[in-house]
């Protein structure tokens, strides 16, 4: 029997002794209660060393597995955050090189466009005077030939 308790002292990992004839013994004043007297009140746990090492090992194992799934997650989260920057990197590029040519062009248009509205207004302002030009060219009016 006093082995029995022995080998649960020393397999119970909630006992900071592991030892129970090394335990510290109490200094209160309650009464001490006799091993017998608690083995037939209360139900021993019974441990088996076997089993915490094979409970933890399967801990272990399931640990790994965890840390390898999270480590292979964050590895394809890296890369296709990396593809993603890159690619986002290259296409800002080709918006920079497109936009930069579009405003080549539209400044080119622009001046072109001036350039058309300049000789419009010259046109306009040489047209003011062909009336009378015309009026010295034919003295009579064109519309009388045209009845003819």
């Amino acid at each position: 029997m006093e082995e029995e308790e022995q080998q649960q002292f020393t397999q119970h990992p909630e006992f900071p002794c592991s030892d129970p004839d090394n335990a510290p013994q109490s200094t209160s004043a309650e009464p001490t209660r006799d091993p017998d007297r608690l083995e037939s009140t209360e139900p021993k746990p019974s441990f088996n060393q076997n089993d915490i090492v094979k409970a933890l090992e399967v801990v272990e194992r399931d640990s790994v597995a965890i840390a390898d799934s999270f480590s292979s997650l964050f590895a394809s989260l890296r890369l296709a955050l990396s593809e993603v920057t890159s690619s986002s990197v290259d296409h800002m590029q080709c918006f920079s090189d497109a936009a930069g040519r579009l405003q080549e062009s539209v400044l080119d248009a622009a001046t072109k466009g001036n350039h058309y509205i300049n000789s419009c207004l010259r046109l306009n302002e040489e047209m003011k005077g062909i009336d009378n030009l015309a009026a010295q060219l034919y003295p009579f009016p064109l519309y009388s030939v045209c009845h003819m």
